[in-house]
């Protein structure tokens, strides 16, 4: 104990002795060797256990020579001291680093909307083939359409090159411009290799004839007999790991949504074994036509080496994860519902409980509460004697499906007035079966009495 506080005692200067040389605007290399003296003083002291924090915080060094050529998507400021910061491309390499420092071996982490990853020594391609699957309930659950989740693996790309004649110092500018594939026609790809890159034209061709290829499990196993391929390790390190996830998957129910696609290069430099992306599929144009994607939506792959890079020991924590593009997947959401002229639901709420009448605040405070007990998402306008007019708006401006109306004679009858906000339809259903009736409409399981 008074060793670690010693150790926070030491941070907290340096912490000081940082901040105070910024508001002096001292060098970017004064504050730049300071800065290093903190991070190692943090990685000695490790975590805290009384402490369940979980940030992922990284400086522009840790970033770089981890991207390969998709670095130039990190953008660099700097603070008025001068130091040298960046907004970070993605959340994989400072998760490395966040384990590597506080030398965790084993954890499953899932950042909200965005990312989830499995760090730790696992049986080969479990932990991936759950990374699939949960792809593919996240997207299915979505409702944005059909969609198809390419995978391959780092291993048979880097096998495909050695035995198409890539160099070694040219594997990931290769990688780089395959990865492209989904974008532009092979020619194109083939004319930056060898025009931009310096690749011989039987070399590209070579290659072309592989990552033209795709399929399911049929290929890997025609790729096992392949009389180059299988003769790389790498390679056949790989094609075997993918006919066993695409044994996981079919117990999975998901080998339907699964292409193996040698065209998948996913250009991040820290992925090393299996990769995967998603991509959405439009309907073809005529009968017979192969679906064609309209965009990547999630992503992701394995990245055994990267942890290694910022633990003091080179020690090596294998991982695998996922990124939901969220902001795509939004943006699709937004144009279909606009080409469909529906509005886009800003709310969750169910019902709104409206009146018709003055002088019936009482009587919606007590049926909203009545819907809120038997779980129903409902709400009312905060006033004491809202128009019936205001009320309908309402609900049409925020996408609330169903209006429970009070009215004088509707309290006489003992009924509520449910209004459909789409097609105007309006039924007296009686109180107590207004719940029942709601849970109906809105698709709620029933209540089973």
């Amino acid at each position: 104990m008074a060793e670690r506080a010693a150790l926070e005692e030491l941070v907290k200067l340096q912490g000081e002795r940082v901040r105070g040389l910024k508001q002096q605007k001292a060098s970017a290399e004064l504050i730049e060797e300071e800065v290093g003296k903190l991070l190692k003083l943090k990685a000695q002291l490790g975590p805290d256990e009384s402490k369940q924090k979980f940030v992922l915080k990284t400086p522009k060094e840790t970033l770089m020579g981890k991207y390969g050529e998709d670095s130039k998507l990190i953008y660099d400021l700097k603070d008025q001291g001068g130091e040298l910061l960046s907004l970070r491309y993605d959340l994989t390499v400072p998760f490395a680093r966040y384990l590597a420092m506080n030398k965790l071996t084993n954890i499953k982490r899932y950042h909200i909307a965005k990312d989830f990853d499995i760090a730790g020594n696992f049986d080969p391609m479990i932990p991936d083939a759950e990374c699939l699957k949960i792809m593919c309930e996240i997207l299915s659950s979505l409702q944005i359409g059909d969609f198809l989740v390419k995978v391959n693996d780092r291993r048979i790309l880097d096998g495909m090159f050695a035995i198409c004649g890539v160099s070694d110092s040219k594997f990931r500018t290769i990688c780089s411009s395959v990865d492209k594939l989904d974008k532009v026609s092979w020619e194109e790809v083939k004319n930056e290799m060898v025009g931009e890159k310096g690749l011989a034209p039987e070399v590209a061709d070579r290659i072309g004839d592989y990552v033209q290829q795709h399929g399911g499990v049929s290929l890997v196993e025609q790729l096992l007999q392949d009389p180059k391929l299988s003769q790389n390790k790498q390679a056949l390190e790989g094609l075997g790991d993918l006919k066993l996830l695409f044994e996981y998957l079919t117990l999975f129910g998901i080998d339907d949504k699964i292409s193996f696609d040698l065209s998948l290069a996913r250009g991040l430099d820290y992925y090393t074994g299996v990769i995967y992306e998603a991509v959405l599929l439009q309907t073809p144009a005529q009968a017979g036509e192969e679906p064609l994607g309209v965009g990547s939506v999630a992503a992701g792959g394995r990245y055994d080496g990267l942890v290694g890079m910022f633990d003091p020991k080179g020690r090596k924590v294998p991982c695998v994860g996922l990124s939901i593009g969220v902001e795509r997947i939004f943006s699709i959401v937004e144009q279909r519902l606009e080409a469909l002229e529906e509005k886009v639901r800003t709310t969750e709420t169910q019902v709104l409980v409206a009146s018709a009448q003055k002088k019936l605040l009482e009587e919606r405070l007590k049926l909203v509460s009545e819907l809120w007990d038997a779980g129903i998402k409902a709400e009312l306008l905060y006033k004491k004697n809202p128009k019936l007019l205001n009320q309908l708006q309402y609900c049409e401006e925020a996408g609330i499906p169903l209006v429970a109306i009070i009215g004088e004679q509707e309290l006489k009858d003992g009924v509520i007035k449910l209004r459909s906000v789409t097609s105007r339809e309006e039924v007296n259903v009686r109180r107590e079966d207004l719940v029942e009736e709601i849970k109906r409409r809105t698709g709620q399981p029933l209540c089973i009495c």
